[in-house]
């Protein structure tokens, strides 16, 4: 796992490479200094690349770009162990799709060492901050660095610019049913709805109603919680008088109420135990209520 502070070289080096006048991936190469040029048949696509989806319109429009005015940024490379030939595409991939199909030989090239982690963290850093990349490719591209990479939700937040909250919701994306992050990943329906799906009973019967209805999520959101069974069972429970509660209780309830931000109920049942119910509104709310349990654990 990379420590916090070559994380934010990660990103400043990313920077760098995107800044149409700066080339100083923290000492890649001097500063300054033009970047090589190499064959562009040396070049291979990165296996790490999380876009697997390329506009055809963008790629025409970069095509016709390349071709008049040539490869304004160069690609970030690194060498393909034990082939002196060979160079793997870390960022710029659609730029070398578009000079392929542009026929230039030669392209521009910043050649520097990276890791597999590494390697996906920037691919995913230049596909979020150049273009909007899907969002389901977003997440599967989370996944591979948590699952193959070690990181943790945070350190993936703080290397890719984004919340832990936005990480997070994102990854809980993957969970739906393969067809409905197809939906998504095609834009029939929003990463909005998606998330409003992971509550629903029947994902599909309510995608597909999203789609002929053209809900939209708030709508998505009401249908999915009136297809909960314990919603019908809450309000069974509410129509039943509560008994009062002491005032310890009452005081306790308030108190973690106050620490977690969020409405806190406190059912006790003396030598039987009872019941702590937090109450939240939105993922993000139980989103952070996960994350200081965690941090307490």
């Amino acid at each position: 796992m990379n420590e916090p502070s070559k994380t934010n070289r990660l990103g400043r080096g990313l920077s760098a490479l995107l800044d149409e006048t700066g080339y100083d991936l923290d000492a890649a190469q001097p500063s300054g200094a033009p970047p090589k040029t190499l064959p562009i048949e040396f070049l291979r696509p990165n296996p790490f690349q999380p876009r697997k989806m390329f506009d055809p319109d963008e790629l025409n429009d970069l095509t016709a770009s390349i071709r008049e005015k040539g490869i304004l940024q160069p690609i970030l490379v690194r060498p393909v162990p034990g082939e002196s030939q060979s160079y793997q595409i870390v960022a710029g991939e659609r730029r070398w799709r578009a000079a392929q199909r542009a026929a230039v030989h030669e392209v521009p090239v910043i050649i520097r060492e990276l890791t597999d982690s590494e390697t996906l963290e920037i691919a995913i850093i230049e596909n979020v901050q150049r273009t909007d990349l899907n969002i389901i490719e977003e997440a599967e591209g989370y996944k591979v660095l948590v699952d193959q990479f070690g990181n943790t939700q945070d350190h993936i937040a703080e290397t890719i610019g984004k919340s832990r909250s936005h990480v997070a919701n994102s990854l809980r994306l993957l969970t739906l049913p393969a067809e409905i992050q197809d939906l998504i990943r095609k834009g029939n329906i929003t990463a909005g709805h998606g998330r409003a799906l992971l509550q629903a009973k029947d994902p599909a019967a309510l995608a597909e109603a999203i789609i002929a209805e053209n809900l939209n999520v708030r709508e998505a959101e009401s249908r999915a919680r009136e297809s909960q069974p314990q919603r019908r069972t809450n309000k069974a429970r509410a129509a039943k008088p509560q008994p009062e509660k002491d005032a310890d209780t009452v005081a306790l309830q308030q108190n973690v109420s106050n620490s977690l931000g969020l409405k806190v109920t406190i059912d006790h049942s003396g030598d039987k135990g009872g019941q702590l119910t937090v109450h939240y509104k939105t993922l993000e709310q139980l989103d952070d209520v996960c994350r200081r349990l965690s941090r307490e654990a």
